[in-house]
């Protein structure tokens, strides 16, 4: 696929994984207001699921096919941590159940999937073809 398809993809992907890091990061504070606005559903373990699932299949798409381009582990590597913090957060009852725990957990995990897209699309853009390129 073209070049400019990839890019919007990182893009796409760190933008979504730093809102999830933001999102993280506030629902304990908001945690009273949730209730009275109406909030519950969208903000709800099955909304979380789903966004995981979603920044799992988009980050994995997005920085595999980077890593064909630059050969470099570095952004995959903190995908990789990231997913795990994530699904820890999301799957494993201690780190889920106490809010504040979950809030750093999830903000820790989400922060470094938007970073290994922002790291994704620099190794992209430094990537120069030569005999090395396996595409």
């Amino acid at each position: 696929m073209n070049e400019r398809f990839r890019r919007l993809l990182d893009r796409f992907g760190a933008t979504g994984s730093l809102i999830c890091a933001v999102h993280c990061a506030l629902t304990p504070f908001l945690l009273a207001a949730i209730p009275s606005l109406g909030l519950s559903a969208w903000l709800g373990d099955g909304f979380e699921r789903a966004f995981v699932v979603f920044v799992t299949v988009l980050g994995l798409f997005s920085l595999l096919w980077g890593y064909r381009r630059h050969r470099a582990f570095r952004a995959l590597g903190l995908l990789i941590v990231g997913l795990v913090t994530l699904w820890a957060g999301v799957l494993y009852p201690p780190l889920h159940e106490s809010a504040i725990v979950h809030a750093i957990v999830m903000t820790l995990g989400g922060t470094l999937v938007g970073l290994a897209h922002v790291v994704n699309l620099r190794l992209n853009h430094w990537h120069i073809h030569d005999a090395s390129c396996a595409h």
